[in-house]
């Protein structure tokens, strides 16, 4: 499906939790002076545009990058994300919104690589154009994400972050991105790999966590932030998760004095929490 633009979504409360995370386990994988690679199923457009254009419809970004931009008192984790948003931004204002494959050139060291898949025609011109200085550094690919990183598994430094983001308009992406980790696992077992999937009223979702714990990674971290209570109708999204196979051993106290400020200053109603399990080596 073809329909999905993130631009409608850019800077939310879900984009805010992935984002500081995929940022996290980035700089984690920097500490070592070894090369790795970052490889991003989904990527989008790159960057997105906050005062013209598709995110100014719902203007999802007020209820959430917007609401820590100003803040004098945040955690180490959430200043630095908020630091690679200032990045793009260098007048100050909140105008630019950078997607996962920006996050990841800001804090990566310029020696290591991107690999980056979009399907989406447009968004993959988009992509495109917003690397189009990179050079050899940034590789971009139209094509179905899913498929397309069972030719680049294992990378040849042995390391690397995969981020699959898929958009879940189809019911589908949920077992895809189930088999998508079955085959990465027995192509790269020692990967890091981060799932982002939103928190709905439906079964498809509430198996997806259920099923990744079962993958046989070395360990895993669930964590999630729920914005407002679920609707009593069973639709719409009230928060967002990211599920971290062979995460780092810092991720969960890093997200033990995260995730309860994320609850408390991008809530939207009573209803806002969050949840954090982990498994395995963790």
């Amino acid at each position: 499906m073809l329909s999905y633009r993130h631009a409608f979504h850019a800077g939310n409360h879900a984009d805010v939790l992935k984002h500081l995370i995929q940022i996290e386990l980035l700089n984690y994988l920097g500490q070592k002076a070894k090369p790795y690679w970052y490889i991003d199923t989904h990527a989008g457009a790159g960057a997105y545009s906050l005062v013209e254009g598709y995110a100014t419809k719902n203007a999802e970004f007020e209820s959430g990058i917007a609401r820590l931009w100003r803040r004098d008192d945040l955690p180490e984790a959430v200043a630095n994300y908020v630091e690679v948003v200032r990045s793009l931004n260098a007048d100050g204002e909140l105008k630019l919104y950078p997607g996962s494959p920006w996050c990841a050139a800001e804090v990566m060291p310029a020696s290591d690589k991107l690999r980056l898949f979009e399907l989406h025609p447009t968004d993959h011109q988009l992509l495109a154009d917003t690397f189009a200085d990179a050079g050899r550094r940034v590789q971009i690919q139209q094509a179905n994400g899913f498929e397309a990183i069972k030719a680049i598994l294992p990378p040849p430094p042995r390391r690397a972050l995969v981020l699959i983001d898929p958009p879940y308009e189809d019911k589908r992406d949920y077992q895809h991105v189930i088999t998508a980790l079955k085959e990465s696992l027995k192509r790269f077992a020692t990967g890091v790999y981060a799932v982002w999937y939103p928190c709905l009223q439906r079964a498809e979702m509430k198996e997806l966590p259920k099923e990744m714990k079962k993958l046989g990674a070395k360990n895993w971290l669930r964590a999630e932030l729920h914005v407002q209570k679920p609707s009593s109708d069973g639709f719409g999204m009230h928060g967002s998760g990211m599920f971290i196979l062979n995460a780092p051993w810092t991720l969960p106290q890093t997200l033990r004095e995260v995730l309860p400020y994320l609850a408390q200053h991008l809530a939207q109603d009573a209803g806002a929490s969050y949840v954090l399990e982990t498994g395995g080596d963790l």
